[in-house]
């Protein structure tokens, strides 16, 4: 019988773990197309200042948005990147501070291999935050004013 609890329990606990998800496959997806929209021509390289990268994110484990600096960005597109959404930290290789297509990296972890970058965009992200903005939609509606809930004051002391 506490077998059974167990397993209904922990069939609820996936049921509601995996709604819990969609909103945020959602967000992902749209981060995904912003970058993508905000993303220039293909170039062969990037400069890495002082070999430090600024920020990262991963979009999926095939792309990641890799900041140089807080005003410039760039969307590598990878082949196939075992742990990439899940790490803690990459690592990138690069020659006289020069990361180019297919020659250069992405590490994802010690005993995971290399991940090797396929194509270079630059990020222009005053059009990124365009896109990001556009993507957040509210629809406000101006509420009616409620007469019916309004008591007259009460102008008698007892």
């Amino acid at each position: 019988m506490s077998t059974m609890r167990v397993l209904t329990t922990m069939m609820w606990v996936g049921a509601l773990a995996a709604c819990a998800s969609v909103p945020y496959a959602q967000r992902l997806q749209q981060r995904q197309q912003a970058y993508t929209a905000a993303a220039g021509a293909p170039v062969q390289s990037f400069r890495l200042v002082l070999n430090d990268i600024y920020s990262w994110e991963p979009l999926s484990d095939t792309e990641l948005v890799v900041y140089t600096q807080p005003t410039r960005a760039y969307l590598l597109d990878l082949w196939p990147c075992s742990n990439l959404t899940f790490t803690n930290g990459i690592g990138l290789t690069s020659f006289a501070n020069q990361v180019q297509v297919g020659f250069d990296k992405v590490f994802t972890g010690r005993g995971y291999i290399p991940c090797r970058i396929k194509q270079i965009r630059p990020v222009d992200l005053a059009q990124f935050k365009l896109e990001k903005e556009s993507q957040r939609h509210i629809d406000s509606l101006q509420r009616e004013a409620d007469t019916s809930s309004k008591q007259p004051a009460d102008t008698s002391n007892p």
